[in-house]
């Protein structure tokens, strides 16, 4: 044990601030401690570490991240000479030759990048099983997964090979991996991070970070949750820093919750007893909790999200068919991912402007909730933690994994579709030991009453000491 792993990220960059410790030296523990957990999850699936050693010795001394160690997922943002496959065979010699305007930024609060995550094809499933690299798997329990999309970030941070990894979130993918490994996961509210120079076109995802400790995202959020240059969607600013919202009162919150599917499919006892004494938590800090669901009509709400994700995976190809110069040969996409690339070409313009719309309504009933309710808690996920394996692809029936992932994340797109903020906490295990995660979404640019609420539950609840059986700490 390298005595580092304990610490979250603001509490390794304060030894930095104070002279205690070089960056070389957190970095160099890192290394050791990703060689030594990484064979057995695969959550790293490519490293930098002779470059990141270099870049240490110059490492700013006085960021809010000083001289600490992290890891970019595949897919968004561009590290400089850092691969940015999508998880994909067919992308696996990209390599940008220019750094994000997000990477720049975490750059400059001195976060120093090891190397990249690991995560399903096109970050599609909430599952971290791709063909390409492998499965990424869960430190409380390596059968199961640790999520998607960005489950190599969750395994990485949870086991602590790094205290803070870079992921993002087009369907729930922070805060899928989030509740599944234990971890704190915001999805911020769209436009609150710019992805400069990349784009969205449907305005679905956001970056931001995976995370130990409610401080860390808060202190991300800082950093990060600036506008950039031609965004299509633009936050307002915050009235202070995130992180100084922390110290402040969450004052009597009026709170809805839900353990049931807007789809009518069933939810696990596990879910639905998180919920419930996560709301009798909050009853006993004071909030004001009523079981109360906003009318969204969950199939209809269902079909306009998947015509939209069939239609983004179709524009991915065709995007990347142009850039490469080369169209996918059917063996270097993955079964699923092929078979959402074909039936995206059959949307017409139509139905994806009907799609957009269809959205556009639930955002408005969802805003007549939140006239009568400051947040609405649900379970993350319609069931704990799923073994390996089960949304395996097959070319026999290559949609199934998409059909069983609708059946489980019935509660994480809503905040996707709608520009909703919404943050997952660790505050409840089940009897296998296992993390199950719940989900607090707020108003839209509401943040700070999500962070002050989670750093309320935070010590009312500490979660710090918990420790999955590979890890660090074991």
């Amino acid at each position: 044990m390298d005595g580092f792993a304990q610490l979250d990220a603001l509490a390794q960059a304060a030894l930095v601030q104070k002279g205690e410790v070089q960056p070389r030296e957190l970095v160099e523990a890192a290394i050791a401690r990703i060689e030594r957990l990484n064979p057995e999850l695969n959550a790293v699936i490519s490293t930098r570490f002779e470059q990141v050693l270099a870049e240490a010795e110059s490492a700013p001394r006085t960021g809010p991240f000083a001289g600490v160690p992290t890891l970019l997922k595949e897919i968004g943002p561009a590290l400089k000479g850092a691969r940015r496959s999508l998880g994909s065979r067919y992308l696996a010699k990209a390599v940008p030759n220019y750094d994000s305007l997000m990477v720049t930024r975490m750059k400059e609060a001195g976060l120093l990048f090891l190397g990249t995550t690991n995560l399903p094809e096109f970050g599609i499933l909430p599952t971290t099983e791709s063909q390409a690299y492998g499965p990424a798997k869960n430190p409380w329990n390596p059968a199961h997964t640790p999520g998607g999309s960005s489950g190599g970030a969750a395994a990485a941070v949870a086991s602590g090979m790094v205290p803070i990894a870079h992921a993002n979130d087009g369907g729930g993918s922070i805060r899928i991996p989030a509740a599944n490994c234990g971890l704190v996961g915001l999805k911020p509210s769209r436009g609150r991070v710019s992805n400069a120079p990349e784009v969205d076109g449907f305005g679905l995802g956001v970056d931001l970070c995976l995370s130990r400790s409610v401080r860390d995202t808060a202190a991300m959020l800082d950093v990060i949750g600036q506008p950039g240059p031609g965004d299509p969607y633009v936050a307002p600013a915050p009235e202070r820093p995130f992180l100084q919202e922390l110290g402040r009162p969450t004052g009597r919150l009026r709170i809805g919750f839900s353990t049931t599917s807007m789809t009518g499919t069933p939810v696990h006892a596990d879910c639905k007893q998180a919920v419930r004494e996560t709301a009798s938590l909050l009853t006993d800090l004071g909030h004001e909790v009523e079981e109360a669901s906003p009318r969204l009509n969950g199939p209809n709400f269902q079909q306009a999200f998947l015509t939209l994700w069939m239609a983004s995976a179709t524009f991915q190809v065709a995007f990347l068919t142009e850039v490469l110069g080369r169209a996918p040969e059917k063996h270097e996409l993955e079964p699923l991912t092929w078979a959402m690339a074909e039936a995206g070409q059959v949307s017409a313009g139509a139905d994806i402007i009907r799609a957009q719309m269809t959205l556009q309504v639930k955002a408005r009933r969802l805003a007549a909730y939140f006239g009568q309710f400051d947040l609405w808690l649900t379970p993350v996920l319609a069931e704990p933690p799923l073994p390996l394996g089960a949304m395996a692809q097959n070319r026999e029936d290559p949609l199934a994994p998409l059909m069983r992932a609708a059946e489980v994340c019935v509660f994480t797109p809503i905040a996707n579709a709608t520009g909703h903020p919404a943050i997952t906490v660790p505050l409840h295990w089940n009897e296998a030991g296992l993390p199950v995660g719940v989900q607090f979404m707020g108003r839209p640019f509401a943040e700070a009453t999500l962070l002050r609420l989670a750093a309320q539950l935070e010590e009312a609840r500490p979660w710090a000491a918990n420790w999955p059986g590979v890890a660090a700490l074991a």
